[in-house]
């Protein structure tokens, strides 16, 4: 017995020492949270200073504020991820600070969009009008970190780097092996023979009419890409073309060789030039990092808030039924916050960014009719990002004005729907069989647990078309245009931006920048604040669950490697509920 109470004693001692360490744990990861949402680091902008760009990974529309477990225990808070607009904010203040002699990219890590790229890169350019210097380096330079970095007065790559230039390509996963494998069938129903985005679950290879527009598509992306990089540098455009198709640039030698970089240098060398034009007896003093320079206040600037405001509203992600979650548009939840724009006697237009592949039709039609009605009472204007296809383009269409990137991707005006039988998988592989009862020959559809009888197959197909007559409409009424002439150019079909201004699909060529200024114009009336929508929640919860999420997700990578992306696909496929309205998924153009 005495034995049994030194156990019970120990174990109690060692739940109770386990509980103050993760409560100490929990404390500090709050207080670390804490600290990173309530202070922003205090820079001072020394004279000849350069603000630093360092282009790592994605770029997001807005700025967010990232955790990880490690770094709030160590006491560094989150690490803030400036988006797009404060990007460009930023660029066009240092372009009127006087502390500022220049701009540093560093594209090591470059992944953003091909429309943000376009967007930064134009930013870039305007930069330069104010006769201050732009560098970038890198060790390994992409084609797209290359397309950007093209408009430097100095590019420098690392002497051992990499500069990759070999053209646009896309591939695509196709799942149907798998599928067949393990005996489950993806019963698909669509409208356009160009809506490919079920083809991975159907065929093995790229349909002609999907190879034939991914084809026209990248194309036109890389010759507006060879052209922007020839005006810039000086290069024609089938000297360019010929460096790409014979891979004649490999090495930092051979970029150095074909005029594509200025110098090979190592980093060093790069902030040793950069120490020497500042004439600072330490470089670091002079480098100011563009998430840091977000807080400094250039009085030139700033803008003047007033009363009356024109909204900029953010749908990013996929299109989904309810409230969705911080990565995707709710249809519920958006559809409120047009509403609130609407309804708000200050808010003088609405300027939508979408930046969506799109999903469900029926989530679609819901935001498009606030939208409608928001048109009604004030001008709306839609800038499209990287996407803005399907469901993307369903939300964007009825809008006054439609602005997009040249290689932004727009279009896709089709919709399907998937029921997958899995009734084999589940006999043959797990040994599950089902049977039940039912009033009527339509009481148990959908189902996946027994393939669709053919009068089935016709009554969901009816919706499907069904669904996509009103998806032609929608486009013909904010086009001005017959369904006739819009099904010419929609049957799935994608566009890039610069195609989709001749087809009628888009008004002008611009980023969100542009939108805003044609949306101010447009109310005829001056000094207009800008606020953005949904409002962002920089809470502690919400850090805790970004926190949690992240995790998850870098756990499931290293654990999956390159297996991760089969997982995610799969996982869409099983979410997909009612007609989808959505380009071809895990589409990257490289």
């Amino acid at each position: 017995m005495k034995q049994f109470f030194k156990m019970v004693f120990s174990s109690m001692i060692g739940f109770l020492a386990a509980g103050i360490l993760l409560m100490l744990i929990g404390v500090a990861v709050v207080a670390a949270l804490v600290k990173s949402i309530k202070t922003e680091t205090e820079v001072a902008v020394e004279p000849n200073s350069y603000v630093y760009l360092t282009l790592s990974g994605d770029i997001k529309e807005r700025t967010e504020y990232e955790s990880s477990g490690l770094n709030l225990l160590n006491g560094q808070g989150a690490t803030k991820h400036l988006g797009l607009l404060d990007m460009q904010k930023n660029i066009r203040k240092a372009a009127l600070d006087k502390n500022i002699k220049g701009l540093v990219l560093d594209a090591r890590f470059f992944t953003a969009g091909w429309a943000t790229t376009e967007a930064l890169r134009n930013e870039l350019i305007a930069f330069k009008k104010s006769k201050k210097q732009l560098y970038a380096y890198s060790e390994i330079m992409t084609q797209k970190a290359y397309y950007l970095c093209s408009v430097a007065d100095h590019i420098y790559l690392n002497p051992q780097g990499v500069l990759e230039f070999s053209g646009l390509s896309v591939n695509i996963m196709f799942l149907k092996g798998t599928l067949d494998k393990l005996g489950i069938e993806p019963q698909i129903f669509y409208c356009g023979k160009y809506k490919s985005a079920t083809e991975p679950l159907r065929y093995t290879k790229m349909s002609e009419p999907n190879r034939l527009q991914t084809t026209v598509f990248i194309k036109g992306m890389f010759h507006h890409m060879l052209e922007g990089i020839a005006k810039e540098r000086s290069i024609s455009v089938a000297q360019l073309d010929s460096i790409s198709n014979n891979l004649l640039v490999r090495t930092a030698s051979d970029a150095l060789r074909y005029k594509m970089i200025d110098k090979a240098v190592y980093y060093d060398e790069l902030l040793e030039e950069l120490k020497q034009k500042t004439g600072a007896d330490k470089i670091k003093n002079q480098l100011v990092m563009l998430a840091d320079y977000d807080g400094v206040d250039v009085k030139e600037a700033t803008e003047k808030y007033t009363k009356n405001k024109v909204a900029v509203l953010f749908a990013e992600g996929e299109i989904v039924d309810g409230r969705g979650s911080e990565n995707s548009i709710g249809s519920e939840k958006y559809a409120a916050i047009i509403r609130s724009i609407r309804e708000d006697e200050h808010v003088k237009a609405l300027v939508v960014r979408v930046n969506s592949p799109g999903g469900s039709a029926l989530a679609s039609d819901i935001i498009w009719r606030e939208l409608q009605l928001t048109k009604k009472k004030m001008p709306v204007v839609v800038s499209m990002g990287d996407y803005a296809a399907s469901g993307g383009y369903y939300i964007s269409c009825m809008a006054d004005t439609i602005f997009a990137q040249p290689n932004t991707l727009t279009g896709s005006i089709g919709v399907f729907g998937i029921l997958p039988c899995m009734e084999k998988f589940l006999t043959d592989k797990l040994g599950i069989t089902y049977d039940g009862v039912k009033t009527g020959k339509f009481s148990d559809m959908p189902t996946i647990s027994r393939a669709l009888t053919p009068e089935e197959k016709v009554i969901i197909q009816g919706g499907v078309d069904t669904i996509y007559q009103s998806f032609l409409a929608r486009v013909a009424q904010g086009r001005k245009h017959s369904k006739a002439e819009i099904d010419t150019i929609a049957q799935g079909r994608v566009w890039s931006g610069e195609i989709a201004i001749e087809k009628g699909l888009v008004d002008r060529l611009g980023g969100l920048d542009n939108a805003i200024a044609c949306a101010r114009r447009m109310t005829k009336t001056s000094d207009l604040s800008i606020v953005s929508y949904p409002k962002q929640d920089n809470s502690l919860a919400r850090m805790l669950y970004q926190l949690t999420e992240d995790q998850k997700e870098t756990m499931l990578k290293a654990e999956l490697g390159d297996f991760f992306v089969i997982y995610r696909q799969l996982m869409w496929v099983k979410k997909q509920t009612g007609v989808q309205a959505r380009i071809p998924f895990e589409m990257e153009i490289r």
